[in-house]
């Protein structure tokens, strides 16, 4: 069952080889979630991971990917046991996902996609049956909306910091009720692409009892809002 969950933000600007030209101006959100990462495998060595693609996915360990679409061909593996698996193609999310669980040591990640637009219904339903997985961790991946005042010119939008200043708070306080609040509709106006992977969690924080939220990390550096947040259970 799960007890331990780290929230991350899922920018290509993580892995280093991607940005070789701002490898220093990206690094405060890199060392948050590389750090939030190591903590994760600390618990547990094999990891459950939630991340929004276009459908409703499994991805398991055994795949290897690459980053290759995003500019340099960075390879990734989803478990550290060999595999003769031929590389795929992979959503940024289970991309991420593996390339966290290669910084943090861990053994493996399981990588449960959600599609962007999943109703909160939906959300909350696939938090409750994953709170009965076999893995202990889990580890969700999602940025918050693209458009804050340091978005490209013609981009923001004065409502992202109202926005983003919830979600904040909200795991900051483990307060389940607050993510399922978010409006689907509102966080795709917003291009808040983790809003279904919070609700996802907040379905499964809702299973348990005595959650405790920590935000590590929460800026939005490149327009972008990146949260990296931790929830313990009890």
């Amino acid at each position: 069952m799960i007890s331990c969950a780290i929230v991350v933000p899922q920018p290509p600007l993580l892995v280093p080889a991607l940005v070789p030209g701002a490898v220093e101006r990206t690094a405060a959100v890199r060392d948050a979630t590389v750090a939030a990462a190591r903590e994760l495998a600390e618990v547990s060595p094999r990891w459950l991971a939630v991340g929004v693609g276009t459908r409703r996915d499994t991805i398991d360990p055994d795949t290897r990917g690459s980053f290759r679409g995003f500019g340099v061909d960075v390879p990734v593996s989803l478990s550290s046991a060999p595999t003769e698996a031929v590389p795929r193609e992979l959503p940024l999310a289970a991309l991420v996902a593996g390339w966290l669980r290669e910084q943090a040591g861990a053994d493996s990640v399981r990588v449960e996609l959600v599609a962007e637009h999943t109703d909160v219904a939906d959300c909350v339903a696939l938090g409750e049956q994953l709170a009965e997985s076999k893995e202990r961790v889990l580890l969700v991946l999602g940025d918050g909306s693209t458009r804050h005042d340091t978005a490209p010119p013609g981009w923001p939008d004065d409502r992202a910091e109202g926005f983003d200043t919830h979600v904040r708070t909200a795991l900051a306080d483990a307060d389940c009720e607050a993510l399922l609040a978010l409006d689907p509709a509102f966080a795709a106006e917003l291009q808040a692409q983790g809003r279904a992977a919070w609700q996802v969690l907040a379905g499964l924080g809702r299973v348990g009892a005595g959650w405790r939220g920590e935000v590590l990390y929460s800026d939005a550096p490149f327009g972008v809002a990146y949260h990296v947040a931790r929830w313990a259970g009890s």
